[in-house]
């Protein structure tokens, strides 16, 4: 695999105005990078440029599911989920070292507005459309077959409750391993800067767009044929800045979690919660050390940048958790983190927070040359990339669009991750330990994350790195990652799913850092400030509890 570091970055931001491109993408989000896969793997010239880091919007700040969204039933959005369950499919051939099985349990009372008869026939329709290629089928469970399978669980008035599958991922490095994947062949990508402005031709289509590289200070045109808005919230922001006649599209909402440690709610899988009372759904998903709970569902008209959760949010999500585990008697002081994000939902009319449609929007500006694309799910990234570029070419000239070919994106990410080769690499974390002389635990949680890549990343480190060490040199090399707050939030779950948030390594990654990226003494001090104010802003809420 070819390096993708912070080097990388510096000859892109030199070849950035040598040439034309075909496609210029701003945003690094999970659209951004699906379009730049799909639109390299058809031969298109693609650059990509980020304001912050990648992913470090929306795209970090997920509930981290690949799921068919089992409540958009009830909304009779029966062909969002056949889409979704049709890319979770794809999805699990295409990243199996990201996206994971995971059965999902509903528990229904007799209060619940979904009795178990209807509550069984969505079943049924979400297993149908998946065309029954879903990991395993639903099943019905008794009220004693529920509290079994799940003891904590509040057992008065419980009739019963449904299990079924879904899958989770890592939100985060499903976009940074997109963007390598779309290096690999031959996108350009940067993150930290930042597009300012577009100029226009006198027939009215965008020449140039000034682009600010946030690091140095400097500034750069650049040409394209075509241009992709992706950077889900900041959508109107964005179209204000390149058009003064911009008209907003959106509906941001707001969703929060919360993290706690696995042995304060141990769940046998996850949960599905408030869904037969309300159609705000609250999940509980357990994850590495921790189980995530969230999400809400608000408005919200604010800065995208400066989201974060609120107490009184944190209050909602343990009440929830109170009313479904009351033995557990969860405590503010039991969160080990918190995160916020914004949906970036287009506005359909509905007068009902939660109500507005989850289906993503595309659409070109035909005399300016720039297409745009908003809302959506996660789970359908891939797909709706693909429609993205399809809607570029409708722009191209015939003797244009013959030149390129059809979209590539159904193969793994890497090939170091197909399904078998996955396979292989945790049959054999045993061996690569005992060769490299490491910790079995510690290599397998390697072979998880990276499959085969995991042989590289012992091959190319040095011998004395701790487990943190080889976490943060393979993020350095291979995901551009340029900072401490990058690293502990988007690469590695230390701030989240940690009760130290990863400060008992912090001096250890940092000697890494230090090395890599020659930073000095003061640039060192920086970091640790810097990554202790991130830090203090998301855990802002406890202030006020």
């Amino acid at each position: 695999m070819r390096k993708f570091s912070f080097e990388e970055r510096s000859q892109y931001w030199d070849r950035l105005d040598q040439f034309e491109f075909d496609l210029l993408i701003i945003g690094g989000g999970i659209n951004g990078a699906g379009v730049a896969r799909d639109a390299s793997s058809r031969g298109l010239k693609v650059a990509l440029v980020e304001a912050n880091d990648f992913a470090s919007g929306t795209s970090s700040r997920s509930s981290k599911l690949i799921h068919g969204g089992i409540r958009y039933l009830e909304n009779m959005e029966f062909k969002l989920v056949f889409e979704a369950l049709n890319e979770r499919t794809k999805l699990f051939q295409i990243a199996p070292h990201l996206v994971h099985p995971l059965r999902f349990m509903i528990p229904l009372y007799e209060n619940s507005r979904v009795g178990m008869f209807k509550m069984g026939l969505g079943m049924w329709l979400y297993d149908a459309l998946s065309l029954f290629q879903t990991p395993e089928m639903h099943e019905r469970l008794s009220a004693d077959e529920s509290y079994k399978r799940m003891p904590l669980l509040q057992k008065k008035d419980l009739k019963g409750s449904y299990v079924y599958s879904d899958a989770y991922t890592d939100d985060d490095r499903l976009v940074h391993e997109t963007l390598r994947s779309a290096h690999e062949m031959g996108a350009i990508a940067l993150n930290y800067v930042k597009a300012k402005k577009a100029n226009f031709r006198e027939d009215g289509k965008i020449q140039t767009v000034l682009v600010y590289d946030t690091l140095t200070g400097k500034e750069k045109l650049v040409r394209a044929k075509h241009v992709v808005g992706s950077v889900g919230p900041w959508t109107d922001i964005l179209g204000t800045d390149f058009f003064p006649q911009w008209k907003k599209v959106l509906r941001p909402t707001k969703g929060i979690h919360i993290t706690v440690s696995k042995a304060r709610l141990p769940l046998s899988s996850a949960i599905v919660m408030a869904a037969e009372k309300s159609d705000r759904i609250i999940f509980g998903i357990p994850r590495h050390e921790m189980v995530i709970i969230g999400t809400t569902d608000t408005d919200f008209n604010e800065n995208p940048g400066e989201v974060v959760a609120t107490a009184e949010d944190v209050k909602y999500l343990l009440g929830v958790v109170e009313q479904y585990f009351p033995g557990a008697q969860l405590k503010t002081e039991d969160i080990m983190a918190t995160y916020a994000g914004v949906r970036p939902l287009v506005n359909d009319g509905s007068s009902i927070e939660g109500k507005v449609s989850r289906e993503h929007t595309i659409w070109t500006l035909d005399d300016r040359h720039m297409t745009f694309v908003a809302g959506g799910k996660y789970t359908t990234y891939r797909l709706m990339a693909q429609e993205v570029v399809d809607k570029v070419l409708s722009c191209f000239s015939l003797e244009q669009k013959s030149l390129f070919q059809r979209p590539k994106t159904e193969q793994p990410l890497l090939p170091e991750v197909s399904p078998d080769l996955y396979q292989q690499a945790l049959a054999t974390a045993s061996h690569l330990a005992e060769t490299f002389m490491r910790s079995p635990s510690e290599v397998m949680t390697l072979c998880e994350r990276y499959g085969m890549e995991a042989q590289a990343i012992l091959s190319r480190n040095p011998t004395h790195y701790s487990y943190w060490q080889l976490e943060a040199s393979q993020a350095i090399e291979y995901t551009m990652c340029l900072n401490l707050v990058d690293f502990y939030s988007r690469r590695v779950p230390l701030f989240l799913a940690r009760a130290d948030h990863g400060e008992p390594v912090l001096e250890e990654v940092i000697e890494v850092f230090a090395e890599m990226l020659t930073w000095n003494s003061e640039k060192i001090e920086q970091e640790k400030l810097l990554l202790k104010a991130y830090m203090s802003h998301e855990l802002s809420w406890q202030s006020k509890m």
